[in-house]
Order: C-alpha cells, then structure tokens, then sequence
C-alpha cells in the first residue's frame, strides 16, 4: 500500500510539473526535451500536449489509489490491475528508449537532457516500471 502511495506523490509531482510548464514556467523545460548533436530540440511540446501528459501522469496517480483502496471505488480491481500493467509498461519502454535519443539505448549522450536522462529520468522510469510490476503479481 505505501509503494502506491509512493507511486501517487511522484505522478502528483510530475504532473504538478507539467501544469506549471503549460502555465508558462519554465524551470526545467530546456532540460526536459531531448535534443540532437547540433543542440536542436526534437521537438516542440505545445502547451495543449503538456495538458495531456499531465492528465494522464494525475490518471496514474489515481490508478495506483484506487488499486490498493487508498481511495474508494466501484471499479472492478481487474481493471484496476490491468491499468497497473499498462503503467509498468509504458515506463518500461520510456527507459529502454528510442535508440537514439532517448533511454538507456541512446546512442548521442552528450546533450543536458541526454546526461540527465541516464542520471535520472531513465532510473525511475525503470523504478517506476519495476514497482508497478511488483504491485501487479502481488
């Protein structure tokens, strides 16, 4: 129960994250968006695509609630466990990346998102991944 807790506090802090960006903030934002050999950003998020990462990081949250009874629900829990699966996918593919730019099968790792990327993002990405999983066979 406290690793979804866990779980929760981290997508609320993401997701807090990307409502600041979309609300004009731009602390980390040059750090956030990988960026190819000549330092050219991949690409551009709009503000409407950060509303949406956000949503789902906050849907994330809520999954992990919901699915160890922190908060009440009618929700049948296979569903529940299913999203829980979904979760620990997606954030193990993000860690293994695109094998370029992104992961940790990036090749060009010299850029300040690709460094901070293999410092940070990549770990608890696949944290996030292996936790889920966890919570998902027990």
């Amino acid at each position: 129960m406290i690793l979804s807790l866990l779980h929760a506090l981290v997508f609320a802090f993401l997701g807090l994250l990307h409502i600041y960006w979309v609300l004009g903030g731009t602390w980390g934002m040059i750090a956030a968006v990988p960026t190819d050999e000549k330092g050219k950003q991949l690409f551009k998020p709009s503000k409407f695509g950060t509303l949406i990462v956000a949503l789902g990081l906050f849907i994330f949250g809520c999954i992990n609630l919901l699915y160890t009874e922190w908060i009440a629900s009618d929700l049948k829990i296979m569903y529940l466990k299913y999203g829980i699966l979904m979760i620990a996918l997606i954030f193990g593919l993000r860690s293994i990346g695109d094998f370029r730019y992104v992961g940790f099968s990036k090749r060009y790792k010299s850029s300040l998102f690709a460094q901070l990327d293999s410092k940070y993002f990549c770990p608890l990405c696949l944290l996030l991944a292996l936790t889920h999983l966890v919570l998902y066979v027990f």
